[in-house]
């Protein structure tokens, strides 16, 4: 996949917040601009109140880093850029700097289609402080994203318990780039195909479609629709049943199935897009049944999403295919993931890192200081618990505590030896290289679905999850621990 060529033309450095830049300058007049730091990206809560998220959009990522250097044109904008005095807003020498800065930093992450939990770093950046700061707002703005509707995708699948669902939000979705990284975050989630060809094309995702109601109303007739159609498409067959009058229109569908059987064709199935959707389609199965098409399929759309697709099973609705668009690509119920970027250690000038931490009144905003990894334990092939642990420090075979970064009375006893583990955050980038081989999409996916498979169906309830166990290890917490009281004494002797 290549974003850049097929969408965008150069470099996408401004892609950020003005801040950023600000902050680049200003590391780069204190001499602080290549000093090391460590940068974690995180979230604090699972979307739309669930008990697990997909991690989607590490592509994208890759691409935007091979690609990541400020062009002549983005240096000459900057350059015409004024500070409320009338004078320059960055000095020449800085905009030299940028002009000569390549990507160089190590970049670990958890692979895409992996389920993540709160507070568990999906991503970790490591490098040049100017570099990593000036990456900040372009990685959350894409995990951000394409996490949250893999996420939604992934709920919405679960509750379709298998049957297939077709993305179609396109005309729905936030923009170009909106709809483009929602199919694909949405293929990733577990969709079946898109209606996005751009999307098919770039991605080498399934597209499918059918028609419109507009193909219906162009004709005299209904069943001079079906006809027409059937003649274009009489191995793709299905037909839009609820322009004028649902019933009537799955018994013009049955019609225009028996000519195409009578021509070795076979009716592929209908579609109903309005109206009670669990009566009409028990009605249209029993037609069909009746008729002879016990295998016609029903696909069903219609505002669509994981609470009613789930009423409709609870229903016994006779549908097969799920359709959903609005409520997926913009992630209704939930717009934002809401993903942080926080610096969790700087390197000094004598060579050693120095944890760092940003203390909140709010427990939930304190970060995980330390350059730290993520270790996900097994028994018998089924996800346990996920224990966050500082890179280089030895865990005990015998046993340990991983300690809620929230709660600190929320405790689990993890014995290692018992258990099989996998680190989570793999490498991508070293030195600014990249080191990591992106899988196609479709391996993507059934990383997603391997992945779900591995964790007890009680974290996956689309109301009131089990919470799945993620705590730091005793030494992470007690470090923690000491920084934030550190901290507090340093504020309070200053008061």
């Amino acid at each position: 996949m290549k974003i850049t060529k097929d969408l965008y033309t150069g470099s996408l450095a401004l892609l950020t917040d003005f801040y950023q830049l600000t902050m680049a300058y200003a590391y780069w007049k204190a001499g602080k601009g290549d000093q090391e730091a460590v940068f974690n990206l995180f979230f604090r809560k699972h979307p739309f109140n669930g008990g697990f998220t997909v991690a989607a959009g590490l592509e994208y990522v890759v691409d935007y880093c091979r690609n990541f250097r400020f062009e002549k044109k983005d240096l000459d904008y900057l350059k015409e850029m004024k500070a409320p005095d009338g004078s320059p807003q960055f000095e020449k020498g800085f905009l030299d700097y940028l002009s000569e800065m390549r990507f160089s930093c190590d970049i670990e992450a958890v692979e895409e289609g992996t389920i993540v939990f709160p507070n568990a770093p999906m991503l970790r950046v490591k490098g040049p402080l100017i570099q990593c700061q000036l990456l900040e707002t372009p990685l959350l703005n894409i995990l951000n994203f394409q996490t949250l509707i893999a996420t939604k995708a992934a709920r919405i699948t679960l509750a379709a318990k298998g049957e297939p669902v077709l993305e179609f939000g396109l005309r729905r979705a936030q923009g170009i780039d909106g709809a483009l990284a929602a199919s694909r975050a949405a293929f990733i989630g577990g969709c079946t195909s898109t209606s996005n060809v751009m999307a098919g094309r770039l991605f080498g995702i399934p597209v499918s479609g059918t028609h419109a109601h507009s193909w219906i109303m162009s004709f005299e007739t209904e069943l001079e629709a079906f006809e027409a159609y059937a003649d274009a498409f009489p191995d793709q067959s299905v037909f839009l049943v609820d322009t004028y009058d649902t019933i009537q229109g799955v018994k013009n569908a049955i019609k225009v199935g028996e000519k195409l059987r009578s021509m070795g064709k076979e009716l592929i199935g209908i579609r109903i897009d309005s109206g009670d959707l669990a009566y009409f389609s028990n009605q249209a199965r029993e037609l069909l049944d009746q008729a002879g098409f016990p295998n016609a399929k029903i696909v069903a759309s219609n505002d669509l999403d994981e609470y009613l697709i789930s009423s409709l099973k609870t229903q016994e609705a006779s549908i097969n295919v799920w359709g959903v668009g609005t409520k997926l690509v913009t992630a209704f119920d939930q717009p934002a993931l809401g993903a942080v970027y926080k610096l969790s250690g700087i390197k000094s000038p004598e060579g050693e890192w120095i944890p760092k931490i940003k203390v909140s009144q709010q427990s939930l905003k304190i970060n995980i200081p330390g350059i730290h990894n993520v270790r996900r334990y097994y028994s018998a092939g089924k996800a346990v618990a996920d224990m966050i642990y500082l890179e280089g420090q030895e865990v005990d075979s015998k046993g340990t505590v991983i300690i809620d970064p929230i709660d600190a009375t929320r405790r689990k006893r993890i014995m290692p030896a018992f258990y099989q583990s996998e680190e989570l955050l793999k490498p991508i980038f070293e030195k600014g290289k990249k080191v990591y081989k992106c899988p196609d999409i479709q391996s993507i996916r059934k990383r997603t679905q391997d992945q779900l498979k591995t964790f007890d169906k009680t974290h996956k309830r689309l109301v009131n999850p089990h919470v799945y166990p993620v705590g730091l290890e005793e030494n992470l917490h007690h470090l923690r621990m000491d920084l934030v009281l550190k901290a507090k004494e340093i504020e309070d002797e200053s008061n």
